[in-house]
């Protein structure tokens, strides 16, 4: 496995961009966000294992990288990556769930979807990237597994999750004819542990089921409530239900779903009028995806009974 950056060897002001490239150039095209202030130590080591991708990724600097709308437009293989934790705590969302992965936790994400891996302080990781028909499940039913944690307390992930830590830390010993069979047994196991955590989500009672895909919904709302186009036929889609099922899962909450966008939208409206910091009632609007300042008036008028500047004036005053 080569080390493609060990921050260490570059001179401070140089850090930054050359850990962006080489996160764009190894892992795909990808967003990182890093406080421009913060001082940057780390290494990034990457290699191969016939068909899969293995990286080896160790940073004290807390920061993240997005695969954004934009950049899977621009550039889309088909892959499926699969994180997993050898120290720290990283996060990462997809599909409106975000978990906190544990040490010897992995998660499987679809790199054609926008994500977010994020760490908050030091870790280090073990990627993993291959084609999506290498892992032989369908992708709908992966899908619904995005994001959640797959531990080694038993089963398949009990194979898996040392089999993955000891390719990412040996790879580089492998001859290429054992690094070629070697890739087919990680699919192998991978691909057990992933449809065995499915067989347990499936076993769950319906309504927890139904539950849990609710609180995803809501996530999913909550994260691109300024986004003017949010409809419900792109959220269905997203969660890879049909809009009657979506319709249905808010029919239990004894709303719709353009009510609850509708709900939110005006919450976050309503908290950025009361906190004081000088933004106009059409931009505050505007940036929770009400840009129709007349019809932002109205539906704040109608929820709590003042028009938006008088709301603010009256509920500061105090």
């Amino acid at each position: 496995m080569a080390v493609l950056i060990r921050t260490s060897d570059l001179p401070a002001d140089h850090r930054h961009e050359a850990w962006r490239s080489v996160v764009c150039d190894t892992l795909g095209p990808l967003d990182l966000r890093i406080d421009p202030g913060a001082p940057l130590k780390g290494e990034i080591e990457f290699g191969r294992l016939g068909a899969v991708g293995v990286g080896r990724i160790s940073t004290s600097t807390p920061h993240s990288v997005h695969r954004t709308s934009g950049l899977i437009r621009r550039d889309n293989p088909e892959h499926y990556r699969v994180v997993l934790t050898l120290a720290g705590s990283p996060r990462v969302t997809q599909d409106g769930r975000s978990t906190q992965l544990s040490r010897g936790e992995f998660a499987i994400y679809d790199f054609t979807r926008p994500y977010e891996l994020a760490y908050d302080s030091a870790v280090r990781l073990a990627v993993f990237s291959f084609p999506r028909e290498r892992l032989g499940l369908p992708v709908d039913a992966v899908a619904s597994l995005a994001a959640l944690p797959i531990g080694a307390e038993s089963g398949a992930a009990a194979l898996a999750v040392p089999l993955l830590r000891r390719v990412a830390l040996d790879h580089e010993t492998y001859r290429p004819g054992s690094a070629s069979r070697l890739s087919t047994v990680v699919m192998d196991v991978v691909s057990a542990a992933v449809a065995e955590r499915l067989d347990q989500m499936r076993a769950l009672p319906a309504d927890s089921r139904q539950r849990t895909l609710l609180l995803q919904v809501h996530a999913f709302i909550e994260e691109r409530l300024g986004e003017v186009d949010l409809a419900p036929a792109a959220i269905a889609a997203a969660h890879h239900i049909s809009l009657r099922n979506l319709h249905r899962l808010f029919e239990s909450e004894n709303t719709t779903v353009a009510a609850w966008i509708r709900h939110r939208r005006l919450e976050r409206c309503r908290a950025d009028l009361l906190t004081g910091n000088g933004q106009s009632v059409s931009t505050v609007g505007a940036r929770w995806g009400l840009p129709d300042s007349a019809h932002f008036s109205r539906l704040f008028r109608r929820a709590y009974g003042l028009p938006p500047a008088e709301y603010r004036r009256e509920n500061t005053r105090r």
